[in-house]
């Protein structure tokens, strides 16, 4: 957190941070509360204190954006099939030694933020994109939450819905004003030990396991969960009952779960690629303590991508990665063959977007 000279530019005021006694200044976006000197910048890179204020110093620059199908956030239950409009910016208020995308969270240099826009430019796009939602993601939301936002209000006054792509390492107070804005989350469950959370991301399980509450006991964020299994480190078959017990008895049986393949990246070269067999095994105990919906991802397996019903087991929605083969829902999202509802947020027909990717520039949406 050494002082830097900040580009007064691009610096926007924000709201949640308090003065110390010492003269630094506390910034109380998430539990890390990173207490900065003057022109010092947060973990996160993209919070800093300038003139005795803590300021986002990235509104409005974006490391890219691109269409994805918004079974790769993963969301298997929110507007399948359909297109969503992805971004994120630099930075990030974790520390993961296995981060897929480090090329971004871990940047330091604002070079990486090649693509400029404004709120109503990305909800323009979006809406020309036939996307159905906008998605915050590739690093977390929650360090750039007052851009997030403002998008958001954007995108709503187009009927364009917000999805948060996050790992759920927020304070009570953002917490509470970031999730109004938002139709959707996937949040990064990264383990179910504390000794993961601080030695591997460098921060805490309990702020996670908060935040997940508040999702389900007090908003109607559509939300599902993702974990990285990793080889020797969180993987155990005893973590992961563990972990699926705590979400029957505290978030209950229709909050999906999605278990996915770690691949040696960043910090973790060394440690080898998760095994199918893993993921499997993770569904089939999720499954057994009544998880409703639970999935494998990052591999292969068609069964694994699939929803089920959880009252007869019609395959009601065919996955074959991002390719949807099957879809045995009627317009108001019960199985076709019994009756029974869906958790989810459905729409009459799924989308057909399927696998595709597509890298856009916004530069091409403004007015």
């Amino acid at each position: 957190m050494a002082a830097e000279n900040l580009d007064t530019g691009s610096l926007t005021p924000t709201k949640y941070w308090h003065r110390l006694e010492d003269g630094r200044v506390q910034c109380d976006v998430c539990p890390r509360y990173c207490k900065l000197h003057e022109g010092q910048r947060g973990l996160c890179f993209v919070r800093a204190n300038h003139h005795g204020q803590i300021v986002l110093t990235t509104y409005g620059r974006s490391s890219g954006y691109c269409v994805d199908p918004i079974e790769k956030k993963p969301l298997n239950h929110f507007l399948p099939g359909t297109p969503v409009l992805s971004f994120g910016t630099a930075g990030c208020n974790l520390a993961c030694k296995f981060c897929q995308n480090w090329d971004i969270s871990k940047s330091r240099e604002l070079d990486t933020l090649m693509d400029q826009a404004s709120p109503e430019t990305i909800a323009k796009a979006a809406k020309e994109l036939d996307c159905r939602s906008v998605a915050y993601t590739y690093n977390d939301p929650v360090i750039f939450m007052e851009y997030a936002i403002d998008v958001a209000i954007a995108c709503r006054e187009l009927g364009i819905k917000s999805v948060a792509v996050t790992a759920g390492y927020i304070c009570e107070e953002p917490r509470h004003e970031f999730y109004q804005y938002m139709d959707a989350a996937n949040v990064d469950l990264k383990a179910f030990t504390e000794e993961f959370y601080w030695k591997v991301t460098g921060a805490h399980l309990q702020p996670v396991l908060d935040t997940l509450k508040y999702l389900k006991h007090e908003t109607s964020v559509w939300f599902e969960i993702t974990t990285l299994l990793i080889p020797g480190l969180n993987d155990s078959e005893k973590e992961i009952e563990e972990m699926t017990r705590w979400v029957m008895e505290n978030l209950g049986p229709d909050v999906p779960m999605h278990f996915t393949a770690f691949h040696p990246d960043w910090k973790m070269r060394d440690i080898p690629p998760t095994p199918a067999a893993t993921l499997i095994k993770a569904r089939e105990i999720a499954v057994k303590n009544g998880v409703r919906y639970a999935y494998t991802g990052n591999v292969h397996n068609e069964a694994g991508d699939s929803t089920y019903c959880h009252h007869c087991g019609t395959r009601l929605i065919g996955r074959d990665w991002y390719n949807m083969t099957a879809w045995n829902l009627d317009a108001q999202g019960k199985c076709k063959a019994c009756g029974t509802p869906c958790a989810g947020v459905f729409e009459a027909k799924p989308g057909n977007w399927g696998a595709r990717r597509l890298p856009v520039r916004l530069a091409n949406f403004a007015a």
